[in-house]
């Protein structure tokens, strides 16, 4: 018996974070856990540009102040049949006013029309994040630290 090849889906993450002290995350539906913005590089698109878009389309926020790359990694999704998410971590640095609100999913995706209730945490944080998305949360309090994992480009 042949073992299953596995998928491989690029994701782009965004760390949108205030005042250089402040995580942006909302609590997704179907998932245990925090969550930032995130979602599917589509075909022929850079990671840099899909960060952003999604950014845009799940918390209603487009002014950022600059693009930082943080890491890229192989995340494992599932074992059977095996689906991994090739992940690009971004750090995008806002100003933005407001505590708490609720934002409406724009975009073509699954997501679109769900409503996502955004707030702060504060940073370092020990939350727990769904999917792992806590994984780099350390370099935004040392930027010194951020890395790439592995040999996977960031763009």
């Amino acid at each position: 018996m042949q073992p299953q090849r596995a998928t491989y889906v690029k994701k782009a993450c965004a760390y949108i974070t205030r005042n250089g002290s402040e995580l942006l995350v909302f609590e997704g539906p179907g998932h245990d856990g925090l969550q930032i913005p995130k979602g599917t590089v589509e075909p022929g698109e850079k990671p840099r540009i899909a960060v952003q878009r999604e950014a845009v389309e799940e918390s209603g926020l487009a002014s950022f102040e600059r693009l930082q790359h943080i890491a890229t990694d192989v995340w494992t999704r599932r074992e059977s049949p095996p689906k991994r998410y090739v992940r690009s971590f971004y750090h995008l640095p806002v100003h933005e006013s407001r505590d708490h609100w609720v934002h409406t999913v724009t975009g073509t995706g699954e997501e679109r029309g769900a409503e996502f209730e955004f707030s702060w945490v504060d940073l370092p944080t020990d939350a727990t994040f769904a999917l792992d998305l806590d994984d780099y949360t350390h370099s935004l309090t040392s930027p010194a630290e951020a890395t790439t994992a592995g040999d996977i480009a960031a763009d």
